[in-house]
């Protein structure tokens, strides 16, 4: 098992935004189509975790709903990585749908790390939501979820990470705002 899936997690509540982030249209496209059109051309197969009944008809991958919307990323990657590791994929590069200029290079900067996580560093922090996970992680997920954790963080803390600054920070500059949406430089 050494192939890469991706997981686009789109379940957050965008409170900030005011609206569902997912179906922003930038670019001539929703947010969620471009991330799953950008990260189709390195990654298969391609998994959505999205809130309940958020319509992500508009896009060519396998769509699973987060299991418990609102409770933060945790549970939803582990379901994304379960799913990948049942489609045969070994490691899943995982962002958020609020990255609309992630770009393959990205996948190919990540991928190349050895460990079990490897996270974009950029400007001295890290991106948990920017990252190349093994799908066997999912049983660690499942024990951190029934241990009441909803933390990123609390995975990394218990794996560990290889940290891989990346040579393009915007492709992880992330829109949680119109104002943040309205200063993305224009797409070539």
């Amino acid at each position: 098992m050494t192939r890469l899936a991706a997981v686009v997690l789109t379940g957050g509540a965008s409170r900030r935004m005011g609206r569902d982030k997912a179906s922003i249209r930038w670019g001539g496209q929703t947010l969620a189509g471009r991330i799953v059109e950008t990260v189709s051309a390195r990654c298969a197969p391609v998994i959505v975790v999205r809130a309940h009944g958020q319509d992500l008809a508009d896009m060519e991958a396998i769509v699973i709903d987060d299991p418990e919307p609102g409770q933060g990323p945790l549970v939803a990657l582990g379901q994304g990585l379960r799913a990948a590791a049942e489609r045969g994929a070994g490691r899943a590069f995982v962002c958020a749908v609020d990255m609309p200029l992630v770009a393959p290079a990205l996948i190919d900067e990540l991928e190349a790390g050895q460990d079990r996580i490897v996270l974009a560093t950029a400007a001295g922090r890290d991106h948990y939501l920017a990252a190349v996970y093994d799908v066997g992680l999912c049983d660690t997920v499942d024990e951190l979820a029934s241990a009441g954790e909803r933390r990123l963080g609390a995975l990394i803390e218990r794996v560990g990470a290889q940290r891989i600054s990346i040579s393009d920070p915007r492709w992880i500059v992330n829109v949680n705002t119109a104002a943040d949406l309205a200063t993305l430089p224009p797409l070539p």
